[in-house]
């Protein structure tokens, strides 16, 4: 298969939008945009961020502390950052507890070194976290090699395979139900409906 095709297989995946930070070689902090995370291990806490050799931050990640900023859907200019295209303002950055975070993310993770991995032309490394939160922001997503925001939720998806979906379920949502014993049979204003 040629490597453009696979590229294109994998793009199908549409995932949340990453940017990995750590310290640089003279201690400043450095960041790079990853679209390869995962959630791993609860216990003990892990991830994992895979990122490509050719990466500047491959030579900051041995052994060494990092974080994950998940980016909110307002910092795309953030992720177009770290991935080649300095914006303007450039990031806010805040003391983390094991490295450099980002202001604004929304979520953080906070990482110490566990294991890393040969991934071919990729470094596989997993992060025990040591610290998380989230600021509540909806994710920034890229798909097809194109950012996407998370977009409304629907609102039929609660009810997929029930029986009770208000919209196509047995009974519609102007249903309404009075208990037996409280029903008037002689009111011609009053009907009752039983399962």
């Amino acid at each position: 298969m040629e490597r453009k095709a696979l590229q294109n297989v994998f793009g199908q995946f549409a995932s949340g939008v990453t940017v990995i930070t750590c310290a640089n070689s003279d201690g400043e902090p450095h960041g790079a945009t990853v679209t390869a995370f995962t959630a791993v291990s609860l216990e003990p806490r892990l991830c994992q961020v895979t990122l490509t050799r050719k990466s500047k931050a491959c030579n900051y990640l041995t052994d060494a502390p990092f974080a994950v900023n998940i980016m909110a859907a307002d910092q795309l200019d953030i992720a177009m950052h770290f991935a080649g295209r300095p914006a303007q303002p450039g990031p806010t950055w805040v003391d983390g507890p094991t490295a450099p975070i980002l202001s604004g993310s929304a979520a953080v993770l906070s990482c110490v070194p566990w294991r890393s991995y040969d991934g071919g032309d990729h470094i596989i490394y997993i992060g025990e976290i040591v610290d998380a939160h989230t600021s509540g922001k909806p994710p920034l997503l890229y798909y097809r090699s194109t950012f996407h925001d998370l977009g409304e939720p629907s609102v039929n998806s609660l009810w997929t395979l029930c029986a009770d979906d208000p919209h196509s379920g047995w009974f519609d949502s102007t249903t309404t139900f009075t208990p037996f014993h409280l029903a008037h049979t002689d009111d011609p204003e009053h009907t009752t409906a039983s399962a």
